[in-house]
């Protein structure tokens, strides 16, 4: 992938042109809370959307693991990206999350998360995915389950 592509999904995304996630896209948006936790990125691959993240000791908790409160805004980032895996931005508010935390990650792992679409309605988009943990070898692990159903913004007219 590279600058000429086109974002993974519509709306406001960048392209990282450097280090370690070039080639993937940030969100230009701003969100405080997401932004302090992450950075998170996307990006469209043979297998679909794909989103990334990888855990700083900010974000462990007093056992020395990625804290599952980091883990489930990775997740809810994720919902979003993976809801909108149809080319349709999907903007709104979550409704409800479920989450399951299947085994820890640490500082410096590699956090992918994939997912589908379940159904995307008129008001409400129901989508589930697995965070995992990406080994050097390739590896994938599953640090946690989510699904959740978003609540789509009403649309105004200026």
């Amino acid at each position: 992938m590279n600058a000429s592509d086109e974002a993974p999904i519509r709306g406001g995304f960048e392209i990282v042109a450097e280090g370690p996630w070039a080639g993937w896209w940030k969100w230009s948006g701003k969100d405080p809370f997401e932004d302090g936790t992450g950075p998170f990125f996307v990006k469209r691959d043979e297998r679909g959307i794909v989103t990334g993240f990888r855990p700083e000791t900010k974000n462990l908790n007093g056992h020395g693991i990625v804290h599952g409160g980091s883990l489930m805004t990775f997740a809810d980032f994720s919902l979003f990206m993976v809801a909108a895996s149809g080319g349709e931005e999907v903007s709104g508010v979550t409704v409800t999350m479920n989450c399951e935390f299947v085994s820890g990650a640490q500082a410096g792992d590699l956090l992918t998360a994939r997912g589908e679409c379940v159904r995307a309605g008129g008001s409400l988009v129901f989508a589930r995915g697995t965070i995992l943990r990406v080994g050097a070898d390739g590896t994938e692990e599953a640090v946690l389950s989510f699904s959740g159903t978003i609540k789509r913004a009403k649309r105004t007219s200026h």
